[in-house]
Parts: structure tokens; C-alpha cells; sequence
């Protein structure tokens, strides 16, 4: 699959972008299980041009990531121009547009999957971005706004005009959120079309080997992102690699190679910041690591209280104990 003249291999398994989870940490260990394109969490523009320090936090990018996209949004053509500028003094791979997010506070104010409800703007930012900037640029959005109103179609033929490299699709409407399953189908027909040819990224409910080759012997994309389901548990992207280069599955790691992955992530992120701060925020790994442990409700209740490195890391010990028992 080639993205604006760069060479990305054969059926790409790519880190989707998710806030508050797609940071450096979290990047670093599912770049460590074979993940072949990582993304970061999403940057608000306005934010980025008003240079909030915590979003130029989200910048931060190392040579280990390659390939990495930093992904913004907005609604304003000139805010969305002035931040990629900024990003591009970063020197991602890639910088992605994003069309698709689905939560009130980004699609009401109509950015993320609120542009859906005005394409001629999200064409006009994704021609001016294009112009403004010498990275490849990308695009993700969803279905469309509301459930059988299809717009990925008209969406896809008129940002490959205007310059965009790729375009995933996320395959559930807004009005959806992420509730029901993904529909791969209109997915699959914009594959075939053929009018489109920007490689086609798809996105929704990957959560298994099985369904990743699906993806791509079904479907036919040129690529697939994995998000949530590699919250926890960023081996998935070992397995969903092996088996689609042998057929073959992976069982998950031994328990305790696990606890000593989110464990990393932890410690990762209370370097980055601070302890109460840090453990907050990898709570997330912690409460979705760990599955298929007999009567472990206890203890994942424990670990999730936790308010110290020293309190997380003698419960580590004790789920470590569970794989010798």
C-alpha cells in the first residue's frame, strides 16, 4: 500500500487514534507487539494555535514510532492550516484530518463527524491543509451523520480530488456512537468503486485475528485499524500479524509477561505525569487487562483503587501468583 509516496508493506495493522489513550506510552508498547502505523490521541487545533501546553504535549513523537501520524481537528479552515503547520515542525509521517469523531463535544460544535454535516467545508479545509504542508495528509470520517444516510461515497471521491492520501472509515454512522456493530459492507463497496483510488482504511469492532483477516479477504481493505480492542491488551497486534501471515493463533502471553506490559504502562505514565496523575490515567489498561482469569473480580476491584506505584505493584505480585497457581 503506498500513502502519498511512502511504501507501507502489504495489509498495514494500524494503531487507531483514540483520546486519552493513544499517547507515547501506549504507542511505544503496541509499537513493541508489531503494530505497523501508529497514530496519535486527536489535537484540537484551536488548542494547538493557542498553544496549550498539553496539547503540544500530544506532539511529542519519537524515531521508534515510525511510522507515526499526528491526527487534528477542527472546524475552521484557517485554525486547521495554521495547526498543521505546527504539527509539520514535528516531522510526522503523516498528518490526518479528522472527520469522524463522534463525541457531543467535538461533532455538536461541528468538527470531528460534525463536518459530515457540511462537506463542502470539510473539502475546503482538506484542499487548504493539503496546500499548506509538504507531509502526506489523510482522512478519517464515519458512514455519515445519521443511520441511512450514506455520505462516505460522495466523501471519499471528493477528498482524493482535493489532494487527501488515504481515508479510513469507521464503519458506523455518528448518530451511532459505538453501540450495535460496525457495518463493513458500504466499506466494502467504496473499495470497489471505481472512481476511488486512495487506499481504504477500514475501522470498527477488530477484535480478534479472525475478524482482522476478514477485513481484508472479505472486505477487501487496504489496511485495518485496531482501537479499542487493543486497550489492555497491545499484544493483539502480535496476533492479529501472525496469524495473518500464518494462519496460525497466538495464545495470549503468559500472565505474567501481561502484568509486566501494563505494569510498563503504568510506571510510563506516572514518568510523564506524576504519580495520582499518572495511575488515573492508565487506569483504563488495568480495568481491561487480565480476562478470562477465574474469580479474579476482586482483585481487578483492588487494583482499579489503587492510588500508589507501591500499592499497584504488590497487586501485580498477587496476579502474577494467579499464573504459578
Amino acid at each position: 500500500m503506498n500513502v502519498g509516496g511512502k511504501e507501507m508493506g502489504e495489509r498495514p495493522v494500524i494503531l487507531a487514534p483514540m483520546e486519552e489513550v493513544t499517547n507515547k506510552q501506549f504507542r511505544a508498547a503496541c509499537k513493541s507487539f508489531g503494530a505497523d502505523w501508529l497514530y496519535s490521541e486527536f489535537v484540537s487545533a484551536d488548542a494547538l494555535v493557542r498553544s496549550v501546553r498539553k496539547t503540544l504535549e500530544k506532539l511529542t513523537i519519537s524515531e521508534e514510532e515510525r511510522p507515526v501520524t499526528i491526527q487534528i481537528y477542527g472546524r475552521d479552515v484557517d485554525s486547521m492550516v495554521e495547526a498543521a503547520r505546527i504539527v509539520e515542525t514535528v516531522s510526522p509521517d503523516f498528518i490526518d484530518l479528522n472527520f469522524g469523531c463522534p463525541v457531543k463535544r467535538v461533532a455538536a460544535k461541528g468538527a470531528g463527524a460534525g463536518m459530515l454535516r457540511d462537506i463542502p467545508l470539510m473539502v475546503e479545509i482538506a484542499r487548504q491543509v493539503v496546500r499548506a504542508v509538504r507531509v502526506p495528509v489523510t482522512a478519517k470520517t464515519r458512514l455519515g451523520w445519521e443511520s441511512g444516510q450514506l455520505l462516505v461515497d460522495e466523501v471519499a471521491c471528493r477528498l482524493q480530488d482535493v489532494g487527501i492520501a488515504a481515508l479510513a472509515v469507521h464503519g458506523r454512522f455518528r448518530s451511532q456512537m459505538y453501540k450495535g456493530e460496525a457495518d463493513w459492507e458500504p466499506i466494502a463497496r467504496l473499495k470497489q468503486d471505481p472512481r476511488v483510488h486512495v487506499p481504504i482504511i477500514g475501522n470498527g469492532d477488530i477484535d480478534s485475528p479472525e475478524k482482522a483477516a476478514e477485513a481484508f479477504e472479505r472486505y477487501g481493505v487496504d489496511a485495518i485499524m485496531i482501537g479499542r480492542a487493543a486497550i489492555g491488551r497491545p499484544w493483539i497486534f502480535r496476533q492479529v500479524k501472525h496469524y495473518l501471515e500464518h494462519g496460525e493463533l497466538l495464545p495470549d502471553p503468559p500472565l505474567a509477561e501481561q502484568v509486566d506490559v501494563i505494569a510498563g504502562q503504568v510506571e510510563r505514565s506516572c514518568e510523564w505525569l506524576g504519580e495520582t496523575r499518572g495511575i488515573l490515567h492508565a487506569r483504563r489498561h488495568v480495568a481491561r487487562a487480565f480476562k478470562g482469569i477465574p474469580d479474579f473480580r476482586e482483585l481487578r476491584v483492588e487494583l482499579l483503587q489503587a492510588t500508589t506505584l507501591e500499592r499497584l505493584h504488590e497487586l501485580f505480585e498477587r496476579v502474577k501468583e494467579r499464573d504459578a497457581n
